[in-house]
């Protein structure tokens, strides 16, 4: 049985806790040495097989083009406000000198130049080979080539950046540490106590972040995956180590030995982060229903960091509690009051008492925070959307005030010509005459594939260039196409992650769908009940569509958005709803399983539905609102970045978090349980028969004669309470 051998884990762990750290120790400087000696770097890509982008991409690089690959933009104005680069030599020696000095660069395979119609904005265009042969290096030499002294102002932008600019996640992660600390210390009133979540944490944290880049030799990991893992991580590490040690203290409290409690800790609070780990891993790892490579690959780097914070949980945190044994109090901040959990079993016992209006209420507070979801807009956020102080912005504007903003978002037309070349000039010519085109330049013909640079009349991330791509590929295309062999595609960065949304869309449904399924199996699996797993399916997809509407009224209506550092207004990226989807209903699943596990436990002891259900809340009332306290500061310290990508997954898994740990969790969940009464716990015999042996305390798991498991206050011995077929 699980809890069998957790037990048995935590005890090993507990007995022989310098061997265990020791084990880790080992195989952390092997990882964190292998990686530095042969770990390859992560990859940069953000398309999709068989979409109409990469298939523009695939036929350039097939033919050698240079327009295969990623472009970045030098943007230059005279520092004297009087200048121009028609009025001022000075201005146009600078400008000519620049372009040469930027040709030289490493990987610079071209430029092109252009002045504005008022002579004010010069554009120098570097031409990059692929993302797969390039590195942050190449941006790192751009930065370092705007930083010499010239008369011109010099700004940057362009798709390298996209490629290649980390967020600045250090910042966050640290302010979300400080935070974890000191509701750590609040939550413990230890030192000790408050140290070994925060070690445990960090230390799979920087395990699983140094085996990332030997996880490329499989499959090729996102280098934007480690920032989204270290916020994930960060949050579900402490919070298993609050969850695990919390119980430890618990039966250290009722007089066990120092091996005993850690074994009962682990076999029964430990079995609650397996699952809960589980669960997490399950609905990440569903991300590759999107057939979107690096949502899969990301989705599998995230996991395995999961993973690593569970194993740790259950194995390094055990030898950390054994070798703390009594001392986990020392170094206290104040001292423990004695009925901590009164004022929790009240709450819960008000919640039962007007089940009905609390459950009402709360789900119609849900539907009005989820709302706005039906208003959601996915695009692609442009470099116009970034703070002031960032170079991409200064160029994005300077640039969109000079030649108008759709400059900044060309689309690469890659035509495959060998076997009909008269198509080239016709389809110039209609693409020019395109309501939504501003302007094209000459064809480029290399190796049978001819090459148009369309500039829209629209930003990147506005619906209309969105609908000139549209336009382009289903009428005006097949309208000079027609019955020739020739085939054009619309290759580029904004055609590219508009595609990657479409798909995203389509295999939406079908991955809620899988991520549910497989929920409800594990769920099912755990508690022995029916009704339970899709009640917490129901109320993770509140939590989640309020989460989501939150992030519409923030980010799409600007509503608070100065609070996070936001603007102006953006939409939402293609992929974020569905990588948020996996990680939200993850985590909102990690609560369902710590709360229920502890349920019951009481339940399978009295009998008592109502009962079970208060005491369930006020033994883990305050450890949830801890964790979940501890997890809303990681995510909102990311909200804090300048990137707003990063703002919108900060705020969006804050929201979730804070929704579920509070009106879900300490409100629905007891009103809801209260008004199903027994029926929380039915499951159909046949289906008994069918699922694999009870996994839970008192459903044949540790033996346990002398009541230690026994939730404090229990009437009879665990195991004792009502049959669950």
């Amino acid at each position: 049985m699980l809890s069998n051998s957790l037990y048995r884990l935590g005890r090993f762990a507990a007995r022989r806790s310098w061997s265990v750290i020791g084990a880790w120790l080992v195989v952390s400087v092997l990882v964190v040495a292998t990686s530095s000696a042969f770990g390859q770097k992560l990859e940069e890509s953000f398309g999709a097989p068989g979409v109409d982008s990469q298939k523009a991409t695939d036929l350039l690089s097939a033919a050698g083009s240079d327009r295969a690959g990623l472009t970045a933009q030098v943007v230059v104005t005279p520092r004297d406000d009087r200048a121009t680069f028609s009025n001022s030599p000075e201005a146009r020696a600078a400008l000519s000198q620049l372009r040469s000095a930027a040709a030289e660069l490493p990987h610079v395979l071209g430029t092109t130049e252009a002045v504005s119609p008022d002579g004010r904005v010069g554009l120098i265009r570097l031409q990059y080979p692929v993302l797969e042969d390039l590195d942050p290096a190449d941006l790192a030499n751009l930065k370092a080539f705007a930083e010499q002294a010239s008369p011109l102002r010099i700004e940057l932008g362009g798709d390298l950046f996209f490629a290649f600019e980390e967020p600045e996640a250090e910042i966050g992660e640290a302010i979300g540490l400080v935070a974890a600390i000191v509701i750590l210390l609040l939550a413990f009133g230890s030192v000790i106590a408050m140290g070994l979540p925060i070690g445990m944490a960090l230390f799979g944290l920087a395990l699983g972040i140094s085996s990332m880049s030997l996880v490329t030799y499989l499959i090729d990991i996102p280098s934007w995956a480690p920032v989204l893992g270290s916020m994930v991580g960060l949050g579900v590490g402490i919070d298993y180590a609050l969850i695990l040690v919390t119980r430890y203290r618990e039966f250290l409290g009722r007089g066990m030995s120092v091996e005993e409690s850690v074994g009962r800790a682990v076999a029964s609070a430990g079995r609650a982060v397996v699952f809960a780990g589980g669960t997490v891993v399950i609905a990440i790892l569903g991300l590759a229903v999107a057939g979107v490579p690096f949502m899969t690959a990301g989705g599998v780097a995230i996991s395995l960091i999961v993973l690593i914070m569970v194993l740790a949980s259950i194995t390094l945190l055990p030898a950390f509690l054994g070798l703390a044994g009594h001392r986990i109090n020392r170094f206290g901040l104040r001292r423990k009051r004695a009925h901590a959990g009164l004022g929790w079993q009240r709450w819960a016992q008000h919640v039962s008492k007007y089940a009905a209006a609390y459950a009402i209420g709360a789900t119609v507070a849900l539907l009005a925070l989820a709302a706005p979801v039906l208003a959601l807009r996915v695009g692609t956020p442009d470099e116009g959307t970034l703070p002031e102080n960032r170079t991409e912005r200064r160029a994005y504007d300077l640039v969109a005030d000079g030649f108008g903003p759709g400059i900044n978002g060309p689309l690469v037309i890659a035509v495959d010509i060998s076997q009909d070349a008269s198509v080239v000039q016709p389809l110039v010519n209609a693409v020019k005459a395109d309501k939504g085109i501003a302007a094209v330049t000459p064809a480029e013909v290399n190796a049978g594939v001819a090459t148009v640079i369309a500039f829209p009349t629209t930003g990147p991330q506005d619906d209309a260039t969105m609908d000139t791509v549209k336009r382009l590929r289903t009428e005006v295309f097949p309208a000079v196409i027609g019955q020739s062999p020739a085939k054009a595609h619309i290759g580029g960065q904004t055609a590219t992650l508009a595609d990657v949304g479409d798909r995203v869309n389509d295999r939406l449904p079908v991955f809620i769908g899988a991520v549910i399924l497989l929920s409800l199996l594990l769920l099912t699996v755990v508690f022995r009940s029916v009704l339970v797993p899709l009640k917490a399916a129901l109320l993770n997809l509140l939590s989640i569509g309020a989460s989501f509407g939150v992030m519409v009224m923030v980010f799409q209506w600007g509503w608070g958005a100065g609070l996070i550092g936001l603007e102006s207004t953006v939409p939402i990226l293609p992929f974020i709803p569905m990588f948020m989807f996996a990680i939200l209903f993850g985590l909102s699943m990690d609560y369902e399983v710590f709360l229920l596990s502890r349920i019951r436990e009481e339940y399978l002891s009295t009998g008592d539905t109502t009962g079970s259900v208060i005491r369930g809340i006020a033994t883990t009332g305050r450890v949830i609102t801890s964790a979940a306290l501890i997890m809303i500061s990681v995510f909102l310290s990311f909200a804090v970045s300048d990137d707003p990508t990063t703002k919108m997954f900060g705020l969006g898994l804050a929201t979730a978090v804070f929704v579920d740990a509070t009106i879900v969790r300490l409100v629905l969940v007891p009103a809801a349980m209260k008004l199903m009464g027994t029926a929380n716990w039915w499951l159909p015999a046949w289906l008994d028969r069918l699922l694999p042996g009870r996994l839970l305390p008192g459903d044949g798991g540790v033996e346990d004669p002398a009541g230690a498991l026994a939730p404090a206050g229990a009437g009879q011995p665990l195991g004792s309470g009502c049959a669950t077929g």
